[in-house]
């Protein structure tokens, strides 16, 4: 029952992202007394995503190790539904919710990060953990995909469930808009209601692209790494 590197490496991320979870709630910021806290922010949002994903692969590691051997056909169905929960999560939320929240944010940063991370947040959110929530979980998931195959859904259903996701926080937002009167990222405020629909639109798209980005990334490195093993075994058989 000895782990192996890329099981100890999840318990690293998992704790990384509780650690960063609990700073982050610590910071006594205005923007997270007001409707919605913490919860109106996708990256927030993303980091809480992460860690249960993060979680539940320590957890199918876990099982496995317990299964391996036992012959129980029970723990066997049981570690299946993990299984299955984990390349879910990581097909429709884990990898495409990371990847737009990393690359939307840096990408407005650099044109004017006045309009996603105004430099009075600097006083509140140190560097270290910036980095935490909006660099280190492209790493994060590149990696676990790399270590462990992931069985993606239907393409249908599949886009069906970040579509849901997309939406629903874009109403999310609209809502908190309606009750506090302020939307939650400055740039909102400053473009018009026609530019409003256009952004959240193509954010809807940008979510749907990355889901397929996923699933043909986790398609290209399993069948790379399948390849190399056919390429292994030729020399065996001869």
């Amino acid at each position: 029952m000895a782990l192996v590197p890329c099981q100890v490496l999840r318990v690293a991320i998992l704790l990384s992202y509780c650690s960063i979870l609990c700073n982050y709630k610590a910071i006594e910021m205005p923007s997270h007394q007001t409707y919605g806290g913490s919860w109106k922010f996708l990256t927030f949002i993303d980091l809480v995503i992460q860690a249960v994903f993060f979680g539940i692969c320590v957890l199918t590691d876990l099982s496995s190790l317990l299964t391996r051997g036992s012959g129980s056909q029970e723990q066997e169905r049981q570690l299946k539904k993990l299984i299955s929960l984990r390349d879910w999560m990581l097909a429709v939320l884990a990898f495409p919710v990371g990847i737009f929240v990393v690359a939307v944010f840096w990408i407005i940063y650099a044109y004017d990060r006045e309009m996603i991370y105004p430099k009075l947040l600097d006083n509140f959110i140190p560097g270290w953990l910036n980095h935490g929530m909006h660099t280190t979980v492209l790493p994060f998931i590149l990696i676990e995909m790399r270590t462990s195959h992931h069985a993606y859904p239907s393409r249908s259903s599949g886009l069906a469930a970040i579509c849901t996701f997309s939406v629903g926080y874009i109403l999310w937002v609209c809502w908190v808009h309606q009750v506090t009167g302020m939307w939650v990222y400055p740039f909102l405020e400053h473009i018009g209601p026609g530019a409003r629909i256009l952004f959240f639109g193509s954010t809807t798209i940008l979510m749907n692209f990355l889901y397929l980005l996923g699933e043909v990334l986790n398609s290209y490195i399993w069948d790379t790494q399948r390849s190399m093993e056919e390429e292994k075994e030729k020399p065996k058989l001869e």
